[in-house]
């Protein structure tokens, strides 16, 4: 395969590197460790050290434990991780704590009001991490379906919301997300 450009969906998508040009991280070269500072370290053998790596979901709706890009503290990437169950307790323990931490995502359980003002809609809401308030844009780009029933919302700090079912909320939060949707 080489560097050309590929139809997907009928949209042509350029520079995808070539599949074998990956790079997989496994146990078998690879160590995670936390450092001192508390960041994410990576050895690779014979002789590559990463003092500071950042994970990111290549499909974080769907495979959350798979397809783990790690990148260098300037972003580039090292490598994928197929599946981080592959590694030791102690190393699968230190990337959940890593992606917890970047995609924490209160999940909505009730929705205690909406208010609009000037474009933008103020929510008070019950989460599975305490009472949130946060504010998100106008319009319907905030409030994104993910499946039939299963939303995220993105607030004006970056900030992700989710809510699993919102037909299993309570009717006055039903009544409340429905038009946003």
């Amino acid at each position: 395969m080489n560097n050309t450009a590929l139809k997907i969906n009928d949209e042509k998508v350029n520079n995808l590197p070539p599949v074998d040009d990956i790079r997989y991280i496994t146990p078998d070269t690879a160590k995670f460790e936390k450092t001192a500072g508390g960041f994410v370290s990576l050895s690779i053998k014979p002789d590559e050290y990463y003092k500071r790596v950042n994970l990111y979901r290549s499909f974080p709706h769907r495979e959350t434990r798979k397809y783990i890009s790690v990148r260098n503290s300037e972003g580039k990437e090292i490598g994928i991780i197929k599946c981080i169950d592959d590694f030791s307790k102690e190393e699968v323990a230190i990337i959940e704590e890593e992606l917890n931490r970047r995609y924490f995502m209160p999940i909505i359980t009730k929705i205690n009001s909406i208010k609009t003002e000037f474009g933008f809609f103020y929510w008070d809401v019950e989460t599975d991490a305490g009472p949130k308030m946060f504010t998100i844009n106008g319009g319907h780009s905030s409030v994104i379906s993910i499946t039939e029933t299963r939303l995220l919302i993105i607030d004006t700090d970056g900030n992700r919301y989710e809510i699993e079912n919102y037909q299993k909320l309570d009717t006055k939060s039903l009544k409340l997300v429905e038009p946003l949707i």
